[in-house]
């Protein structure tokens, strides 16, 4: 049994706070590894993927693999069929969690959840319809439904026209407004493309 020091207390406090804690955080606080080995060892704490971990109790939820991805690779911004599954649009499952990354960022070493891996040099692509959601203690950087709509356009010869036709009929139907959506169509280069299809749909 793991002693109960003041170091391991203050691990299970941060673990107990979050569903997610990252081992950074927990150095951070003053955490040594060790500590952390020990708690995993005593089955405290077990160990998601590399430098996070969870409580052994603590809820388990459909956007675990976001969180993963997000505290691994904080920088990313989830995209394309990932962002669609998280707005519950459309019926299309992602087979791997689409992140968006700047071009010379280097590419992340994670074996679980598997990465799809878009880049862009596009400074506004990270900004534009970009919102923060905290999932499981964990800032996650998604597209908006627009936003997602838009750029599965730009990607159309790899995700296929029919799933984002069907993402534009769910939004519209939803009262995302046609010019939101077309001002995200600008930005990716896809206004000409999409003009015909918002058009018919209105």
């Amino acid at each position: 049994m793991i002693p109960r020091t003041p170091q391991f207390e203050t691990l299970m406090q941060m673990a107990c706070a979050r569903p997610l804690l990252r081992a950074s955080d927990a150095r951070a606080a003053g955490v040594r590894s060790m500590t952390l080995s020990r708690a995993v060892q005593d089955g405290a704490l077990e160990q998601v993927s590399r430098g996070l971990y969870r409580r052994p109790d603590a809820p388990w939820d459909e956007h675990l693999a976001l969180s993963e991805v997000a505290a691994r690779v904080p920088q990313a911004v989830v995209v394309l069929v990932s962002a669609l599954n998280f707005h519950q649009i459309g019926s299309h499952q992602a087979h791997a969690v689409s992140i968006l990354l700047r071009q010379n960022a280097v590419t992340p070493r994670i074996d679980y959840p598997a990465l799809d891996v878009i880049r862009s040099t596009t400074p506004q692509a990270f900004l534009e319809g970009v919102e923060v959601h905290v999932l499981n203690g964990i800032a996650v950087k998604i597209t908006t439904p627009a936003r997602t709509v838009a750029d599965c356009f730009k990607h159309r010869s790899k995700l296929g026209l029919e799933l984002c036709l069907e993402a534009l009929k769910e939004i519209l139907r939803s009262g995302t407004p046609p010019a939101e959506i077309m001002n995200h169509a600008r930005m990716n280069r896809v206004e000409k493309v999409m003009m015909p299809y918002l058009e018919a749909l209105i």
